[in-house]
């Protein structure tokens, strides 16, 4: 394997790494905040609303666009780490 081979590999291994973290905590705020944890979440009020209810409606679409910015800005620092930026 060639050293530009090595660098695309390390490189791509780390954005799947990312992805695989981002992913997680999607799936943790819209599935487990929304449906398993909601019982647990109506408890805790938010605003005059249930905590679950509100993950299910508005919560999870914030952490969602959150996310989007935090994945723009980790792929950036990869980017220049490994010398793909433009």
């Amino acid at each position: 394997m060639s050293e530009k081979q090595k660098h695309a590999t390390a490189y791509w291994k780390q954005n799947l790494t990312y992805l695989v973290i981002l992913l997680t905590i999607w799936f943790l705020v819209s599935y487990g905040a929304g449906i398993l944890f909601k019982d647990e979440l109506n408890n805790i009020k938010l605003g005059g609303f249930k905590l679950g209810f509100w993950f299910a409606q508005q919560g999870s679409i914030y952490v969602f666009v959150v996310l989007i910015f935090v994945y723009v800005r980790l792929m950036n620092k990869l980017d220049k780490k490994f010398g793909f930026d433009e």
